[in-house]
């Protein structure tokens, strides 16, 4: 089984992508195989100037503790450690030492500052959200990938997560690439890729929620007439 079918994308820099598709059409896998996490049985992934496949599992974990961050619906927050102690996390397991200014400041912008001390059995869901934004970003990475990261949020705190997503690619000059099914998550993105079967079927830039609806309800029908045939 093929779950990716020449597929051809490229990320830029300081921008945000959101890939969405019906369950199977390959999001997942596309987030993973770019972030290092599946290797490709064909083609190439690339972060930067480096290309994945040829490295090994030690350079690959490297790689994506120095490069890429991960921001996950699930949160994988560490029940033990307090807010300060999971944010800088990345940096003790790769071996370097935290910049406590920009550690500020990254607190600072998502909102954390009086929430330090605090273990995440403390916090809203909204607020470690927040935290592994912080630790996404803690280390600097070229690029951060978001699997449903509002998946577990309610509405509006969907959208303080999804603004400060969006505020760390206009501020910051993160790349943001981000799985999500919802619609309205999806018009924060500057670009939004369709997949369907394994294929980019849709690449549209900076689509509103109403027109990201109508694509994905579409889609939903021709896949529905291929079915009954």
């Amino acid at each position: 089984m093929t779950a990716l079918a020449g597929v051809d994308a490229m990320f830029e820099r300081g921008t945000f992508t959101a890939v969405m598709g019906p369950s199977g059409s390959g999001k997942s896998t596309l987030l993973q195989t770019a972030a290092g996490l599946d290797r490709p049985t064909g083609g190439q992934a690339w972060v930067g100037d480096t290309e994945l496949s040829p490295l090994s599992e030690t350079d690959l974990t490297k790689l994506r503790r120095s490069k890429i961050g991960f921001i996950f619906q699930a949160f994988n927050l560490i029940g033990a450690l307090t807010v300060q102690e999971n944010i800088v996390l990345p940096l003790q397991l790769s071996g370097e030492r935290a910049d406590a200014a920009w550690i500020r400041q990254v607190v600072d912008r998502v909102g954390l500052t009086e929430r330090l001390s605090h273990r995440p059995s403390e916090l809203s869901g909204g607020q470690q959200q927040r935290v592994a934004i912080a630790r996404a970003l803690a280390t600097r990475p070229e690029v951060i990938f978001c699997d449903e990261p509002t998946g577990a949020l309610d509405t509006q705190t969907a959208a303080e997560v999804l603004s400060l997503l969006r505020s760390v690619v206009d501020e910051a000059g993160q790349t943001v690439i981000m799985v999500t099914h919802d619609p309205v998550a999806a018009s924060y993105a500057d670009r939004v890729l369709v997949l369907a079967d394994g294929r980019i079927v849709h690449d549209m830039p900076q689509p509103g929620a109403e027109r990201i609806a109508e694509h994905l309800a579409s889609l939903g029908r021709r896949q529905r007439v291929t079915q009954e045939r």
